[in-house]
């Protein structure tokens, strides 16, 4: 699984998002759903192809909506950071089986199961947006007469990066803050109080290009920050922040250092081995990061 798939979903699998993200794109800002209603369900379903093997196919994040004991609903989020042409079809066939297993069943009767695609790509959604698009391809090759027997299903894409600020400010959860900074950028600051810390930060550095954001647990330790301290979205982004300037001031410094030391050495014919060597003890560094700046200077 990628890394950008892993932190969107350990984001929205936190009920409060869950319920947020169905309440501001579903029911446009209705507190319907609450977190204390939201339940987590199975992601997985099963299909077999034409030679009978049976395959799995998962949903990002599912999550029921329970009143009374009662599922009323199955919500599903698929995110996508690319257009996906063949997501009508993943869809008809992840809610096709979650409507058989209902009916097989038939504890409850059966309820609604709603997809959302939340798209966080940069590029414009150009897929089909419906299963009679996606077969026909706008081409008018199927007969009128045909078309009155072949059922349609409807894609909900949402364009997470460029929502209106209408609809992102029916937003009240830690999204808000994602949807927000991805409209307004670095000049961002909000007093917004930040529920869920570390699955924040994360989100917005798998959203801004960030390949690896496995330290992010150890930032927030480094500036003191536990996921239970009341802290608004501003103080965090400029600890954060300074955090960063701090480290990329030092990363120069060290930099600076090391191209020193190898021009010094070049100059007095030391050999390379000689000079890896030195610039080990000096910079007290392991041999792969003084070898990574000996392919830049050397």
């Amino acid at each position: 699984m990628e890394l950008n798939d892993i932190v969107t979903k350990n984001f929205e699998s936190y009920a409060d998002v869950a319920a947020d993200i169905v309440n501001a794109l579903l029911h446009e800002g209705a507190m319907v759903v609450t977190s204390e209603e939201i339940l987590t369900a199975a992601t997985e379903s099963l299909y077999a192809d034409s030679t009978n093997t049976l395959h799995n196919q998962l949903e990002d994040v599912a999550k029921y909506h329970v009143t009374g004991g009662m599922p009323r609903a199955l919500y599903l989020f698929a995110n996508q950071m690319k257009v996906d042409k063949g997501m009508i079809l993943r869809k008809a066939g992840y809610i096709g089986g979650e409507y058989r297993r209902q009916y097989e069943k038939q504890n409850h009767g059966l309820y609604p199961v709603i997809e959302l695609v939340l798209y966080w790509g940069r590029t414009r959604w150009k897929a089909s947006n419906n299963l009679r698009q996606l077969i026909d391809g706008g081409k008018g090759k199927i007969a009128e007469t045909t078309w009155k027997y072949v059922d349609d299903m409807q894609l909900h894409v949402w364009k997470m990066r460029y929502l209106p600020k209408e609809i992102r400010e029916r937003f009240h959860s830690d999204m808000r803050i994602v949807l927000d900074y991805l409209a307004e950028g670095n000049a961002y600051r909000s007093d917004r109080k930040v529920i869920h810390k570390e699955a924040t930060i994360k989100m917005l550095r798998v959203l801004s290009g960030d390949k690896n954001v496995d330290d992010t647990e150890e930032i927030l330790k480094g500036l003191d920050i536990a996921e239970e301290d009341e802290i608004s979205m501003c103080e965090l982004f400029d600890q954060y922040t300074r955090r960063g300037i701090s480290q990329g001031i030092s990363q120069g410094i060290s930099q600076g250092i090391s191209k020193g030391i190898i021009i010094m050495c070049k100059d007095f014919n030391a050999t390379y081995e000689d000079t890896l060597h030195k610039l080990k003890n000096k910079l007290n560094i392991s041999e792969k990061e003084a070898e990574e700046q000996m392919k830049l200077y050397w």
